[in-house]
């Protein structure tokens, strides 16, 4: 991290404001994640790279998320002044050093006899956006994304250098702040589960039993997704910068 950014952090007021409309950037990302999703979902030869677009598109919304909540915590960073093919690059690099991480770790798990529990490893950063299914799975998303957050941190004091070994060195070193941050996160998944498992029974009643015609139905599952999709982005980068931030105030 830049030292601009360091002490930008470290300040309890906030330098930059910006408003309501500017939460929507992340929002034609999400979209397109959650179109591969759909794609995927069908199987078939498409399946993979719709994943890989997917997951590059959930990357894309994280770093838009990134830049706003590092300024509402009253921080600084130049990672909004990119442009979209050097966003594009970052990310792209990004992608395959967490997709090399997840793959290994699901290798282990795996090789010590938890076959069922390896896929779980795998889910990572779709997790950060949309729903898991599983306890184990939030808590891994969470994980995942502490680490991204530090990549793109890392990144941006070493001109665009994405270092995976260097990002889990630094959340070692970091262990309580950010370790805590990402136990809350987990914790705050699995309470956003439970709301979006209540509101989702009851859109699937409404589909089941009113008359409103089909526009209504697939607007009102549009605002259903994508709001909880822009709530888990929004709360994730909140409470890892504020752990990221709260691990350089106690680090002076």
């Amino acid at each position: 991290m830049t030292t601009a950014l360091r002490k930008s952090l470290q300040t309890t007021v906030p330098q930059k404001q910006f408003g309501p409309f500017r939460l929507l950037q992340a929002l034609p990302w999400l979209v397109m994640a959650a179109a591969m999703r759909v794609i995927a979902f069908g199987g078939g030869p498409v399946a993979l790279p719709a994943i890989v677009v997917a997951d590059l598109a959930v990357l894309q919304a994280f770093l838009a998320t990134a830049t706003r909540s590092i300024e509402a915590e009253g921080g600084q960073t130049g990672l909004g002044n990119l442009d979209f093919l050097e966003q594009f690059h970052l990310m792209r690099v990004v992608l395959w050093r967490i997709v090399g991480l997840m793959v290994a770790v699901a290798m282990a798990v795996a090789l010590a006899g938890f076959t069922k529990t390896a896929p779980v490893f795998l889910n990572g950063i779709d997790g950060m956006a949309f729903d898991q299914f599983t306890a184990l799975g939030k808590l891994w998303s969470a994980f995942i994304a502490a680490i991204i957050l530090l990549i793109l941190v890392g990144a941006e004091r070493n001109r665009g250098r994405v270092a995976l070994l260097a990002a889990l060195r630094e959340f070692a070193r970091r262990w309580y702040w950010l370790g805590g941050a990402v136990v809350v996160l987990g914790i705050a998944y699995l309470g956003l589960g439970l709301v979006q498992g209540f509101v989702r029974s009851v859109i699937w009643n409404f589909w089941q039993t009113s008359d409103a015609g089909q526009f209504i139905k697939n607007l009102i599952y549009f605002v259903f997704i994508f709001s909880f999709a822009m709530l888990r982005l929004w709360m994730t980068l909140l409470i890892l910068t504020y752990g990221l931030k709260q691990s350089y105030i106690h680090d002076e």
